[in-house]
């Protein structure tokens, strides 16, 4: 994983609708992109589908969330609409964001992982699940954005 304390690398994917997003669009905000494995798999549904659940919970701290797999813009698109998720998806199928991040598995695929930038862009939380069939709750992820937070 990229390591806390190191300046977030920009880029620019496409969201579910095409439209390109840059990190840099959020500039002077807080961020967290949740890195996750696919669209539409049990784990990853259930992850989304809370974090969706509990969107105020992220939005009354002015954390932006960003949802990055390596699935296409139509896949995000059918899944963000179905799922009626209230947060951007991203498009890495080129997996470089993945890559640049230390989020991409053996496989090829994106790990479940969070990395949480801040408003001067940069890596305050970096971590991946050891194993992709756990994620980490909004209460969990929270608390560990509040303690940083909190100590800063």
């Amino acid at each position: 994983m990229i390591a806390e304390g190191k300046k977030a690398p920009d880029f620019t994917l496409p969201d579910s609708t095409g439209k390109e997003v840059s990190l840099s669009d959020y500039a002077g905000k807080k961020v967290l992109l949740v890195f996750y494995p696919g669209d539409d798999t049990p784990v990853c549904t259930t992850q989304l589908c809370s974090y969706r659940d509990n969107f105020s919970a992220f939005t009354e701290r002015g954390i932006t969330v960003l949802g990055i797999s390596t699935n296409t813009i139509e896949s995000h698109e059918s899944f963000a609409s179905r799922n009626e998720l209230p947060f951007t998806l991203l498009s890495d199928s080129k997996k470089k964001v993945s890559e640049d991040y230390g989020a991409l598995n053996f496989l090829g695929m994106s790990e479940r992982a969070y990395v949480y930038i801040d408003e001067a862009g940069t890596v305050r939380l970096s971590f991946s699940e050891l194993l992709p069939l756990f994620y980490r709750s909004t209460q969990d992820l929270l608390a560990q954005i509040d303690s940083f937070s909190n100590n800063a």
